[in-house]
């Protein structure tokens, strides 16, 4: 499966944010985050990109951030995951028929991909949603892992608009469910809260327990 490679210089803006942040992290993975979890899961969530403290320090999605405060205990809640998420990628935590992957491989500058950055990721999380054969649903958090699942399967925005708790059939027995990212601002601010978010699993188990 193509996978970006650790010196990877498709998005020139990326890269030199990289060399900035290998010089002022040097400890810091500073490189493509990999997705977690098995390509044979049935449930994908799709991020934004590695938060500049959080995956790029870690090189585990969502781990070492707010965003994975929520998430990872989350998961588990739900049987997506087991053991115990403390922040490191080597905590030992597991998913369960679950992958966690990002639309932007690289940490962008102000957490803000360009639109051009988003376009040239966009192989790989095709790639990776191509290696997933029994894939069942999508979780995207927030609007841009929204447009970029929606551009995989060639349907426009305007017809699928992101809201937090819709829900799209993708063909193939395949289902798009969107979430307001689990950021600290969103959770902070109150436009997501714990409640909202477990709703949201609630409707994944639903799904992966139905027949289609």
């Amino acid at each position: 499966m193509k996978e970006p490679s650790s010196h990877c210089a498709l998005c020139p803006r990326l890269c030199e944010f990289r060399k900035q942040n290998q010089s002022k992290y040097p400890k810091y993975k500073n490189a493509p985050v990999p997705a977690f979890g098995n390509l044979s899961a049935e449930v994908l969530v799709v991020g934004l990109a590695p938060g500049l403290h959080g995956a790029n320090n870690t090189g585990r999605p969502f781990t070492n951030d707010y965003a994975g405060d929520l998430l990872y205990p989350t998961l588990k809640k739900f049987g997506l995951g087991k053991g115990d998420y403390d922040c490191r990628a080597d905590d030992g935590f597991e998913l369960i028929n679950c992958r966690i992957t990002n639309a932007v491989r690289c940490a962008p500058p102000e957490n803000k991909p360009t639109p051009e950055e988003i376009k040239t990721c966009h192989q790989f999380l095709q790639e990776e949603i191509a290696h997933m054969p029994n894939l069942r649903v999508i979780l995207a958090l927030g609007g841009i892992a929204h447009n970029a699942v929606l551009r995989l399967f060639n349907l426009l925005p305007s017809k699928h608009k992101f809201g937090h708790g819709n829900s799209f059939s993708m063909g193939k027995n395949i289902q798009l469910i969107d979430s307001y990212h689990c950021s600290r601002y969103n959770t902070s601010t109150k436009r997501l809260t714990e409640k909202m978010f477990l709703d949201i699993f609630e409707k994944i188990c639903l799904k992966l327990k139905s027949k289609s």
